[in-house]
């Protein structure tokens, strides 16, 4: 046995593991198993073995070095010159035989070969033109004009790896044959999911321009499907970084210093890589913590390089199709803003942009720029901590993410509730840019998402922004809006206002699409009850089928909600985005004094005749009290929030409450301005409708208040006169108190002596009593509901007084040990 031991380090792999399997008890053969496992092993010790083979021959022969200058010379960058100026390209000469004698002759061939010269001496200027920083078409395919070879690798670098990627999935098969956990569906196809991770897997080794795309792509689970979707999204945090003394090598080069003359530390490793750049942490020399984005080598050339050839692809594809729009403006779109982003000056100009617009929501946070350590290619910023919404997601469902081998329930839960928190304020946040700020983060994937400790929604990576102009916010708040309300002739309307849809199309067919599309819908409490993502799928087909014009903050928001949702599923299944985003578009129109907001408004509760329509009125206000805005607005300091309870009694009755808040505050001009439009008229039918009965209990609340104020006062001056304050006055204790005491906390609860007081909602108050006078009987039942309602208020003020003078009288009288309950 000592001697089999000794030697079974030098045996080959299959003899050792025969001579292993003789000495044990004979097993049932297995041919096609232990065969493919000799095989499998025997392959892993030669990988092992051509590796260290390939480590030696890189550090004795200097391959990297010699590749390196191999590819300086393929690309021709000696011959590039930064200062070359603009040159057209020189005519070839035309020659010329007039009747000459031999002397003119050779003349003249002297002149033609100095011509000639001439030409192909301009023509090596050319080649010394360098690749343009700004994208422009024009000039990117002059620079690979020259270099068509380039272009042709490239293009044979791209066929392979896709056919290499087709080869794998039709030989599945095989694979599965050799052990291989590739999981198939019911026809014996690869599944989506493991086709996403060879189309993961080739566009990494593609390089950066792909990996952007599939980010992109990954991020529209409606169109590739939800498992195809989940094997693109490691491309947001799965990549491959570029070694640290490189980086380090540019950051010299930029700040042109050494990098401890600006930085005290800098990690080892990345803690991010993106597929244009990475991220260190550091620590800057007067001890602030940062963080510096280095970009990628060589990464202008290779980007330019792939927007090229995708332009050219689109050309063949508008020649073969015969379209009559021009494809290569997507590619050249893409083109400038992928060089944007190539510009990391760019990127902090547009974060500062980005912070100072919404410095005023204390909810969002977005990192400072260190202007004096940023440069074309290095970003420095300050070092933001928080929790990554993957991260949160793992947590949330117990599984295990770096270093971290479980979670226990209240770890589970707290991960839950900061992941819908998250959520909510990036819902919040995506329509603060939509319809506030006109100012829309580009790329608001979950990988540029942070959850601070303070509860903060943090955002990064600002290498694009999108602008919008007024028109099309107002026009995104009115489409919004309308899908609510199930109006798709006004969400048609919408949509054109914004330029989505094209001139010429057939307005009455899309209205029609859209209504059978979205017409299934179920609402719930007057929001759909639906997914957000579904909701977007049907848009999508419809613009696919009228060939929309999807302008990029469209596309952006409702990526941005997609996400977000597709974030909030994993912590609440029942998560809806409408549900989430619709209280901030009510409170918008609420609280919006514009000429744009009061149109869409009254399109929305008024009918032509400006009758109100109390369902939706209601749903308005009803949706609106539950934003916590708006209960600030119109609550006083220190009083409790409104509560809502979606069709209860509770909400009918804030809704009352926050009606009466509202009309007199400096924010209740929307509100006021909607009364006088409106026809008086249905507001007193509206009022004097069973449904309103609620309405009308907290109106019979408010009157029974500012009663009750007026008796305190009246009795309150009466025993100043008859008795001596000092004998009204209780006992230390508890429940001592007297009358000034309650009439200043019943103040406390609501000054409604203010809103009979406000001269505006006198005039309201008369214009809606001077429609109704053309009514006699709807006179009748208004007297007759106002009769009842202030009788019924003038009992709940004495019942009040009573209960009030009971507690001053029988407050220091000893009682039994029974307890007296008086029953309001």
């Amino acid at each position: 046995m000592a001697t089999l031991s000794a030697s079974s380090s030098s045996m080959p792999l299959s003899v050792l593991y025969s001579a292993r399997g003789s000495s044990s008890k004979p097993k049932p053969p297995r041919v096609v198993a232990s065969f493919g496992e000799v095989v499998g092993k025997d392959m892993e010790f030669l990988k092992k073995r051509i590796g260290r083979g390939v480590q030696w021959a890189n550090g004795a022969l200097r391959i990297p070095q010699l590749s390196k200058s191999l590819d300086r010379l393929l690309w021709l960058r000696m011959t590039e010159d930064p200062l070359a100026a603009s040159l057209p390209p020189p005519s070839w000469p035309q020659p010329s035989y007039p009747g000459l004698s031999g002397v003119d002759l050779f003349m003249a061939d002297l002149k033609a070969l100095e011509t000639y010269a001439s030409y192909f001496y301009h023509l090596s200027k050319l080649w010394s033109k360098p690749l343009p920083e700004v994208y422009d078409p024009l000039e990117v395919a002059d620079y690979f004009n020259r270099r068509p070879h380039i272009v042709a690798l490239r293009l044979l670098e791209v066929f392979s790896s896709f056919a290499f990627a087709a080869i794998r999935i039709r030989t599945s098969g095989i694979t599965m044959f050799y052990g291989s956990n590739m999981d198939r569906d019911i026809n014996g196809n690869i599944s989506p999911y493991n086709f996403g991770m060879v189309l993961k897997e080739t566009m990494l080794n593609l390089g950066p321009t792909f990996i952007k795309v599939g980010q992109s792509i990954s991020t529209r689970p409606d169109i590739i499907g939800p498992e195809i979707s989940k094997a693109l999204s490691g491309l947001h945090d799965q990549i491959p970084p570029f070694p640290r003394d490189v980086a380090m090598k540019i950051i010299e080069e930029e700040l042109g210093s050494p990098v401890e003359a600006f930085f005290r530390y800098i990690s080892e490793e990345p803690v991010a890589a993106a597929s244009f750049g990475q991220v260190y942490w550091g620590i800057t020399l007067d001890g602030s913590n940062v963080a510096v984005k280095v970009q990628r080598p060589n990464l202008h050339h290779v980007v330019v390089r792939d927007i090229y050839i995708l332009r050219i692809g689109l050309g063949l594809v508008q020649k073969i199709a015969k379209r009559k729009s021009d494809p290569r403006l997507y590619a050249d779109e893409l083109g400038k803003g992928l060089s944007g982003e190539l510009d990391y000056t760019l990127e902090a100009a547009n974060a500062s942009e980005f912070l100072e617009t919404h410095s005023s929501f204390s909810f969002i946070r977005v990192p400072k720029v260190l202007r004096h350590l940023s440069r074309k290619r290095v970003l420095t910023m300050e070092w933001m901590v928080g929790e990554n919404p993957s991260d949160l997601i793992s947590a949330s469902a117990g599984n295990s993410i770096a270093h971290v081998s479980g979670y226990s329930e209240r770890q589970q839960t707290d991960a839950k509730r900061q992941l819908l928190d998250l959520v909510n304020k990036g819902v919040e946040a995506s329509l603060v840019q939509l319809l506030d700020t006109g100012l829309l983060h580009a790329d608001p994937h979950p990988g540029n998402l942070r959850y601070m400790p303070s509860g903060q929604i943090g955002f990064l990576d600002f290498g694009l922004l999108c602008r919008m102009e007024k028109k099309h916010q107002f026009a995104m708040l009115a489409s919004i809006v309308h899908i609510v309300n199930g109006d798709w002739p006004s969400l048609v309307h919408a949509l054109t206002e914004m330029d989505i849809i094209r001139a010429g199309t057939n307005i009455q067919r899309v209205t029609m699409d859209l209504e059978d599309a979205l017409g299934e819908v179920e609402f719930k409490d007057g929001i759909p009850d639906v997914k957000f993502s579904k909701v977007l799928g049907k848009i999508w087909s419809i613009a696919l089928k009228y060939h929309f014009r999807m302008p990029p903050y469209y596309t952006l928001v409702l990526r941005s909600l997609a996400s977000l949702e597709g974030l909030a599923i994993a912590a609440d299944k029942n998560f809806k985005t409408f549900e989430a985003a619709y209280p901030y578009v009510v409170q918008k129109l609420l609280t919006d004094n514009s000429p744009a907001t009061r149109r869409i408004l009254h399109s929305v509760v008024l009918n032509r005749r400006k009758e109100f329509q109390w369902q939706k009125l209601s749903l308005f206000l009803r949706v609106g009290a539950t934003r916590k805005g708006l209960q600030q607005l119109v609550a006083p300091n220190g009083e409790a929030p409104l509560n809502y309870s979606p069709g209860g009694v509770n909400g009918t009755v804030d809704v009352a409450n926050l009606v009466l808040r509202l009309l007199p505050s400096k924010d209740g001009v929307v509100l006021r301005r909607l009364l006088m439009t409106a026809d008086g008229a249905s507001l007193i039918r509206m009022m004097i409708s069973k449904e309103a009965i609620f309405f009308r209990q907290q109106l019979c609340k408010a009157i029974a208040d500012v009663l009750y104020q007026r008796m305190l006062e009246v009795i309150g001056q009466g025993i100043a006169i008859t008795q001596h304050s000092s004998q009204w006055r209780l006992r230390s204790g508890p429940n001592n108190r007297d009358l000034s005491s309650l009439s200043r906390s019943s103040a406390l609860t609501y000054d409604y002596q203010s809103v009979l007081r406000d001269r505006r909602l006198k005039v309201i108050f008369f214009k809606i009593l001077n429609s109704v006078r053309r009514d006699p009987v709807l006179t009748l039942r208004f007297c007759w509901a106002s009769f009842i309602m202030f009788m019924t208020a003038s009992a709940l003020a004495c019942h009040r007084i009573l209960v009030s003078l009971s507690e001053i009288y029988l407050g220091p009288v000893s009682l039994p040990s029974k307890r007296v309950a008086i029953s309001a």
